[in-house]
C-alpha cells in the first residue's frame, strides 16, 4: 500500500508542477518585425537628451560650441552596454557645455562615416572616448568608464 501512495504522490507533484510552469511561463510573443506603419528606430539613445546623441554628421555638426566626447561603442559589447544605460540615467549630472556623441564602432549596420571617424582618431576597439574640440582636432581619448569617468577625464 505504501509503495502505491509514494508513486500517487510523485504523480500529484509532477501534474501540479507542470500545471503551475505552463501558467508562469506562458509568455506572449510578441512580433517586432518592421512594417510600412512602424518602422524599426534604431536610436537606442534617450532621444529627449541633447547631451546624448547617436551620431548622425549633422549632431556632430550642430554641437561645435560644447565640449564634444565621442563614445565609440558597439551594441554588443558587455561594457558599453552599463555605460549607454548610465549615460542615459544619468545624463544630468553631465555639464550644459557637454555632448557625449555615440559612434557606432563595430556593428553590422556601422555606416562609412563612423568607421571613418573610427579610423581618424586611431580607435582599435570599442568602449574608446575621444574629445574632440570645434575643429575635429582631438583633446583627450581613454576607454572605459560611464559618467563618473566621463567627468573625470573630460578637459
Amino acid at each position: 500500500m505504501s509503495k502505491n501512495l509514494l508513486l500517487s504522490l510523485i504523480f500529484l507533484v509532477l501534474v501540479t508542477g507542470s500545471v503551475y510552469l505552463y501558467r508562469n511561463n506562458n509568455i506572449q510573443v510578441i512580433d517586432s518585425s518592421p512594417t510600412p506603419e512602424a518602422p524599426v528606430k534604431t536610436e537606442a539613445v534617450a532621444s529627449s537628451s541633447k547631451q546624448y546623441l547617436p551620431y548622425i554628421k549633422e549632431a556632430l555638426e550642430n554641437t561645435k560650441g560644447t565640449r564634444r566626447v565621442l563614445f565609440f561603442y558597439a551594441s554588443w559589447c558587455p561594457t558599453c552596454i552599463p555605460a549607454d544605460a548610465d549615460f542615459t540615467k544619468n545624463i544630468s549630472m553631465l555639464p550644459s557645455d557637454v555632448t557625449v556623441i555615440r559612434v557606432n564602432y563595430n556593428d553590422p549596420d556601422t555606416d562609412a562615416e563612423e568607421k571613418a571617424l573610427a579610423t581618424k582618431y586611431g580607435i582599435t576597439y570599442q568602449h574608446t572616448y575621444v574629445q574632440i574640440d570645434a575643429e575635429g582636432n582631438e583633446v583627450t581619448k581613454w576607454n572605459g568608464g560611464a559618467t563618473k569617468e566621463l567627468l573625470a577625464k573630460i578637459k
